[in-house]
Formats: C-alpha cells, structure tokens, sequence
C-alpha cells in the first residue's frame, strides 16, 4: 500500500508594508483654489490594491 500523497502548503503572503496588511491608506482632502488640506479620508493602498497583501511579482 502507497502512503497518501501530501500536498504542498502555498506559503503566506507578506503583510503589505505601506498600509500594514489594512488595505487601507489617509489621503489628504483639499479644498479651495488654494488647495487647502481641510482633512484625511481613507482609500485603498495602491501598493496591494487594498488587498492587504505584498505583490508576489
């Protein structure tokens, strides 16, 4: 009788370093003709695409 076949574990991707594994990133909000920053909102780290995840490529 064969042993029963393993399969290989995909290893874990890396924690995104820009946005801490969040996927999320403080942009600046500006307002006026003089751009004023008025304040922060989120949006999605374009490092990960908001996936959390370092890029394997």
């Amino acid at each position: 009788m064969t042993p029963p076949s393993r399969t290989a574990r995909k290893p874990t991707p890396a924690e995104c370093s820009v946005c801490k594994g969040t996927g999320e990133v403080p942009i600046t909000v500006r307002v006026g003709r003089k751009r004023r920053p008025v304040g922060q909102q989120n949006g999605y780290c374009l490092t990960c695409l908001g996936t959390g995840y370092a890029s394997t490529d």
